[in-house]
């Protein structure tokens, strides 16, 4: 654990206490029902937390609910009850087991609930659903393949790139809502440090999650049903920043969508975010000295020398006010792509981006379908102004209270030689 969050531990119970999850994530339960959490069983388990010790009984508690009737349901003949009770169960089971930052027998015994989850899911989903597990650099990496129903050949695909704080099956929902249903295959993936791959022994380095993206690549282009010069990668947070660190690492990549995306500079990320994410970074990194991590990971994990190697469409989706990734910030960085790009800010969004969690899924999956399709190719630069009152400006992304100015971290990094 770092020190920050041993010592400000206090802090999150009093705001678990006061103001419930929202406190610490503003309008993430939009977010999390996208990634297939029943908003009746969000609201039960932070009924249950007074303190941040309670979490993991509290969802833990919810989760073998929904699951035993699951099983009811399935045990009397109604698969399609069963399988969205199994979906609640299994994303409960994940937020479960991600509450140990460390390799303790709990987060094992929750995980492996999730994976019955997924099984049942699986089964009753006629084995469109499928548990991907692959070698890599020694260890193994995992993800979950969904594939459309019915016979399907030279469909595109893309891979889903969870947050740091996310695993594969925060995806199933998505994968099925937006892109099974339009015909594509999808493959979530846990990089290294991340769920089952971290778990496992493999470990994130400076380096090593843009080789992993590379191993999924090699997966998809093996599948008989996949057009290997058409595999895109959608990302949210952390998963967006590895996923432009995948891009600018393999050309394969014919597109990238990402939303919450910054340039990595995990210092300033992790100096203004609440303690845990930090404690999760380090755990997925392996380190437990905290002054080692910031010298040798936090501060040298940055993508401003990558993105301009990026060579398929890029789409940036930033909130203005993202507590992690300062809005001049993503600005700044989508200013050295060089390959066709789109940005939208959204206003007075923060990095859960809940106010508009429906409207980027949807739209980072039929951008990416677009783009695989070629669409953006010739259209080099668009940028929006994405208003809460449901005005768009087009043209410019910068928030419109700036009156036209541009911030100096904007203006620096513009006239810095990695530009």
């Amino acid at each position: 654990m770092t020190q920050r969050a041993v010592s400000q531990g206090w802090i999150l119970d009093i705001a678990l206490s006061q103001g419930g999850f929202d406190a610490l994530h503003p309008e993430a339960k939009a977010t999390l029902e996208e990634c297939g959490h029943n908003h009746r069983d969000f609201d039960r388990v932070f009924e249950l937390v007074k303190s941040g010790v309670m979490i993991p009984k509290a969802w833990s508690t919810v989760a073998a609910q929904a699951e035993e009737r699951a099983k009811h349901y399935e045990s009397e003949g109604f698969p399609a009850t069963a399988k969205d009770l199994y979906q609640r169960a299994a994303v409960m089971w994940g937020r479960a087991q991600y509450s140990f930052f460390n390799d303790d027998p709990r987060k094992a015994v929750f995980r492996e609930r999730c994976n019955e989850s997924v099984a049942a899911i699986s089964r009753l989903s006629n084995q469109t659903i499928q548990r991907v597990e692959l070698d890599f650099e020694g260890k193994k990496i995992f993800g979950l393949l969904f594939l459309p129903e019915g016979n399907v050949s030279n469909a595109p695909a893309v891979i889903l790139g969870p947050g740091m704080d996310m695993i594969k099956e925060d995806y199933i929902q998505i994968a099925q809502r937006y892109y099974t249903s339009r015909g594509m295959i999808a493959l979530s993936i846990e990089g290294p440090g991340q769920g089952e791959s971290g778990s496992s022994g493999l470990k994130v380095t400076l380096t090593n999650y843009q080789r992993a993206i590379s191993r999924y690549i090699d997966f998809l282009e093996e599948l008989p049903q996949v057009d290997k010069n058409r595999i895109g990668l959608f990302g949210v947070s952390m998963g967006a920043i590895w996923g432009l660190r995948g891009a600018a690492h393999d050309n394969r990549l014919k597109s990238l969508a990402t939303f919450m995306a910054g340039p990595g500079e995990l210092e300033k990320s992790f100096s203004k975010a609440q303690p845990s994410f930090k404690a999760n970074m380090m755990y997925m990194s392996g380190y437990t000295d905290e002054e080692k991590f910031d010298k040798e990971m936090a501060a040298n994990y940055s993508i401003w020398h990558l993105v301009p190697n990026i060579t398929c469409p890029v789409l940036i989706g930033n909130g203005e006010f993202d507590e992690l990734i300062p809005v001049e910030d993503a600005i700044a960085l989508y200013e050295l792509i060089k390959a066709p790009k789109e940005l939208r800010i959204y206003e007075n969004e923060f990095h859960p981006l809940g106010g508009v969690a429906a409207e980027i899924f949807r739209y980072g999956s039929e951008w990416t379908q677009r783009a695989l399709n070629g669409d953006f190719a010739q259209r080099p630069d668009k940028r929006y102004y994405v208003h809460t009152d449901g005005r768009v400006i087009e043209g410019s992304a910068n928030p419109a209270w700036w009156l036209g100015a541009q911030p100096p971290e904007i203006l620096a990094r513009k006239q810095s030689p990695e530009s």
